[in-house]
């Protein structure tokens, strides 16, 4: 393990999965009861080693990300209360209740944006990271999008121009076998998304996505790479979506053996094993760190179930801009 990946660090990621796993669970229990949540609801069960990239970025490094949000914002720091709130369509969300699950913005954490357009992200990111260039900063920025965007035009016009001006973006494509409802093999022809790197004049790294150390390891050495002038990256993070696309989708389109291969390689109960081989925590800790997750859980369902909606005049707050306004 590299040097930065001490005890305490590998500590912190499990102890984010599981507070991802859990928060995410409580979702799935509210989306089945008619009428909690407003709109389409998409997890990240089974991604959670995605945590190892946001945990190798510094505070002041940006990212945005995709409609499987979760994971990244709530490992880059934002609030469990006020992103359940916000999920419930509250006023205390992150957004005041008007972006939903889909949209999510926490500038307070610098997560500049979540788009569920597909696609979308990247060329996003590629601003934010122009604008990190241009004014000197040594912050960089990461994106995230699936192995379904990546066959968008948008994320390789991003790529092109991101390698064209050696931009400090790393480019982070969470490829869990399933874009919608169609596999990886049948749109892809080169079998991995990393390989298309070197044609925009920037390494191109596959990991496996299920494994918390080399996702943090690798993320670790290329943003590195991006911060000290070297342009951007693309890691390619092999992973599965134990879920369906949404909760509505039942995967009926799944072999079921399929699931349970990979339900196998759940990198919680991975990453769970191999710290305490390691001798970094003991079963019981890692119990008590799941209790705790589970109580904070609790608490941002109390606190979004006791927060107003908001006022329908607050509709037209947050129209425009204010002048200084910062922009990411």
């Amino acid at each position: 393990m590299g040097t930065g990946n001490e005890a305490a660090v590998r500590l912190k990621m499990l102890n984010k999965m599981i507070l991802v796993r859990r928060f995410e669970n409580q979702i799935t229990e509210l989306a089945a009861e008619q009428g909690r949540l407003p709109g389409m609801q998409i997890l990240a069960t089974g991604q959670e080693a995605a945590v190892g990239v946001v945990l190798a970025l510094r505070t002041e490094d940006v990212i945005v990300t995709n409609h499987r949000s979760h994971a990244h914002l709530l490992a880059k720091g934002a609030d469990p209360r006020a992103l359940m709130a916000e999920i419930m369509g509250k006023e205390t969300g992150v957004n005041h209740g008007k972006s939903g699950t889909l949209h999510l913005i926490v500038p307070e954490v610098n997560a500049l944006m979540t788009s569920t357009v597909v696609g979308a992200s990247p060329p996003l990111a590629a601003g934010a990271a122009f604008a990190q260039q241009y004014t000197g900063s040594d912050a960089i920025t990461a994106v995230f999008f699936g192995d379904g965007a990546a066959a968008e035009g948008s994320v390789h016009e991003a790529m092109n121009l991101a390698g064209v001006w050696k931009l400090p973006l790393l480019f982070v494509c969470e490829n869990n076998c399933w874009a919608g409802a169609q596999s990886f093999d049948v749109h892809c022809s080169t079998g991995n998304i990393a390989s298309r790197a070197v044609s925009y004049g920037m390494p191109g790294e596959l990991v496996n996505g299920n494994d918390t150390d080399e996702v943090y390891e690798t993320a670790s050495r290329l943003s590195a790479r991006c911060r000290e002038g070297g342009g951007p990256a693309l890691m390619e993070l092999a992973t599965y979506r134990m879920r369906g696309h949404g909760e509505y989708d039942r995967q009926h389109y799944v072999d079921p053996a399929e699931i349970e291969e990979w339900a196998a390689r759940d990198p919680i109960l991975l990453y769970r094993e191999r710290l305490i081989e390691a001798g970094v925590a003991t079963a019981e800790q890692i119990d008590a760190m799941d209790e705790e997750a589970g109580r904070i859980v609790a608490e941002a369902l109390r606190f979004a179930e006791d927060s107003p909606y908001p006022a329908p005049e607050a509709a037209l707050d947050h129209v425009w801009a204010e002048a200084g306004a910062k922009i990411y």
